[in-house]
């Protein structure tokens, strides 16, 4: 009997796996959102990175087949069994990627690299970190928080921050050479 499975792919061959696959016979769903970044293909970026999803019957498609196709990793499995998804997971992902693309993508943030930001729900409430990474799927970035004088990273919603605006930094102070070099001093004007 067919069922969806989940496959990990090597980073950036989901398109390899998937083609491969799909000249076998073999149906495959990579989830993709519209990419605005510049180098994604057709404007198209996987939803999850490394991973595709296969309807496969077992009974029929031998294990040992899929193995060795290139850009595969491995097939997700429990009790070195593969694990199936149940229809019902791939129907709700087909679902909201398709409301996500209609919307135009996932929406932009504000936040760069490096920028200030105040915590403003959950745990780590009204504490200001930096901006450090990137949106997931689900929505979470990665923010450096100052925890007992070590910065530390933590995943925090992206709902849950807000900008915070940052004083012009003051120059630094004018330093003066003291020396010519090999200990000549340099005379200072009175």
């Amino acid at each position: 009997m067919k069922k969806w499975y989940t496959l990990h792919t090597k980073p950036n061959a989901e398109h390899q796996l998937a083609t491969s696959l799909g000249e076998r016979g073999i149906h495959t769903y990579l989830p993709e959102l519209p990419c605005s970044e510049a180098g994604a293909d057709q404007g198209l970026k996987p939803f999850f990175p490394c991973y595709i999803f296969s309807y496969i019957d077992f009974e029929t498609t031998e294990l040992s087949q899929l193995l060795w196709t290139p850009g595969l990793r491995r097939i997700v499995s429990f009790d070195e069994q593969p694990t199936p998804v149940p229809d019902e997971i791939i129907t709700l992902i087909q679902k909201k990627l398709s409301e996500l693309a209609a919307a135009g993508g996932r929406p932009a943030h504000p936040f760069h690299p490096g920028d200030p930001v105040r915590i403003i729900d959950g745990p780590f409430q009204d504490m200001q970190a930096i901006f450090h990474g990137p949106c997931t799927p689900t929505e979470r970035v990665q923010v450096l928080l100052d925890i007992l004088g070590r910065a530390s990273r933590v995943q925090v919603d992206l709902a849950h921050l807000e900008e915070v605006a940052t004083p012009a930094p003051e120059p630094p102070p004018e330093r003066r050479r003291r020396t010519r070099g090999k200990g000549r001093r340099i005379k200072q004007p009175a």
